[in-house]
């Protein structure tokens, strides 16, 4: 970094008060995306000083369908008692029994409750057939992925929380450059900013991953793309064809060869949502905003259950979202220790996982309780820690929704006219992923794999997370 630029540090509102002469760990987090603002509440509710920064100047209510499963809200409010969360949800779901202490309230009690009213209230979701729409399996909406919102909404709500907890997020500030032994990142405006230790959540083109792994890394294509729209369910009401699907809040896929439709309606039918995943082999452009071809949506369509392409018929725009991946990478940590990478610029999920903004949930959590556990003079431990402590689980959430991709648009190839498809090869296998304390895991964990990786930076060889050969 240039010597010439200011050195900023954390203003004195942002820093918790110490419980001991020694100052609070401090951590600048980069994306102040649902993954960072997970991050923030994590990294505030161990005592340390927390500041985020995000090159947009202002959010937008942007994306659409997403999912947070009970492995994420758990983090967040341990207090609630079961009839509680029955009456909450108004479903019936059980509360998951997993290890470790439930009877302390964690980051943001309120936002978890926030977040559970803006969700999805069916209880139930149907996979269909493409073709005709007939049922093929129904499942509690929970299987799939928890509680489906919109992005936007949800994305609100954590920045909100973050901000009823005093940590400053500064808009409007471009990172182009990181200092991993200071560490300290520079910024657009030629201001740098150290800290203690730099937390990357800043997505899949993550200027921090170049860093991490030494090489320019680019996004890859998955082979399919989404057609996306979001809009006000109203004028679907008028039609008798479609008009089922927003008298109510419900979920519907439709499954065909190499391709399948996600229906959400939100808000009793206020809200209608669509998402169409089909093969694609055209330039990756990783952007909500690039529009969408209305007349190709229509052509994928026409095979379709006449009910829901009426929906989609009606219309009117469009985004065209191709779906990118990474290959999964052998470090999520700097050579200093001191720059870490969470969610999508480590963890990259497709949609069908449904887990995305749930692992990076996870991710906090894990990265948090691993910086408390190695104390403020030891950042190396705990980022090699944290790595080694998250990467299978995340593999196998990843392979879960490649998985169930390959299901869905495979499953009817081969089956002859009149013969029933087996329920078990459509079922979204999400719930194993829900009975999950990721800060238990980590106090269960700690001493085994902190032991390692103590002998691993006293040796200068840090072990890869993987090899070649494990790759896949």
């Amino acid at each position: 970094m240039d010597s010439t630029t200011t050195t900023t540090i954390f203003p004195t509102s942002s820093v918790p008060q110490p419980t001991s002469e020694r100052p609070p760990l401090r951590v600048i987090i980069v994306g102040a995306g649902l993954g960072g603002c997970a991050a923030a509440l994590a990294m505030h509710h161990a005592g340390f000083a927390v500041r985020i920064f995000d090159r947009v100047r202002q959010f937008q209510r942007l994306g659409d369908s997403l999912g947070l499963g009970e492995n994420a809200l758990l983090l967040l409010d341990r207090a609630r008692k079961l009839n509680e969360v029955l009456v909450l949800l108004r479903i019936g779901y059980r509360l998951l029994t997993t290890t470790g202490a439930r009877g302390k309230c964690r980051w943001a009690p309120a936002l978890r409750e926030r977040l559970v009213g803006i969700g999805n209230k069916s209880p139930l979701m149907q996979i269909r057939r493409w073709q005709d729409g007939k049922v093929l399996v129904q499942q509690e909406l929970m299987d799939m992925a928890g509680f489906i919102g919109h992005r936007g909404d949800y994305h609100k709500e954590f920045l909100r929380a973050v901000r009823e907890k005093g940590v400053e997020i500064t808009m409007g500030k471009t990172v182009v450059e990181y200092d991993e032994f200071r560490p300290a990142v520079k910024m657009e405006s030629g201001e740098t900013f150290e800290a203690d230790v730099v937390v990357a959540a800043d997505g899949i083109k993550s200027l921090a991953r170049e860093l991490v792994l030494g090489l320019d890394d680019k996004p890859k294509s998955s082979g399919y793309a989404c057609f996306r729209a979001f809009f006000k369910g109203s004028h679907l009401k008028e039609d008798p064809m479609c008009r089922e699907f927003v008298t109510k809040e419900c979920v519907n896929v439709w499954i065909g060869n190499d391709v399948h439709l996600v229906q959400n309606t939100l808000r009793d039918g206020e809200e209608f949502n669509w998402i169409l995943t089909h093969k694609d082999t055209a330039d990756i452009k990783e952007s909500w905003f690039q529009p969408g071809d209305m007349d190709e949506v229509r052509k994928i369509m026409q095979t379709c259950d006449p009910r829901i392409a009426a929906a989609v018929n009606k219309t009117k725009e469009c985004l065209d979202w191709k779906i990118c991946y990474r290959d999964p990478i052998p470090t999520w940590v700097s050579k200093s220790h001191k720059v870490v990478l969470l969610g999508d610029s480590c963890h990259p999920h497709l949609p069908t996982s449904a887990q995305g903004a749930s692992q990076a949930t996870e991710s906090a959590a894990v990265l948090a309780e691993c910086l408390k556990l190695a104390g403020p003079g030891d950042v190396p431990l705990a980022t090699r820690t944290y790595e080694k402590l998250r990467f299978a689980r995340v593999r196998q959430s990843q392979r879960n929704g490649e998985n169930l991709r390959d299901r869905w648009h495979n499953v009817l190839k081969d089956v002859a006219e009149g013969i029933e498809v087996d329920p078990e090869d459509v079922k979204i296998k999400n719930r194993w992923l829900y009975d999950f304390d990721a800060e238990a895991d980590t106090q269960n964990r700690w001493n085994q794999v902190s032991s390692t990786v103590r002998k691993e930076l006293n040796e200068g060889r840090i072990k890869p997370l993987f090899s070649q050969e494990q790759r896949d």
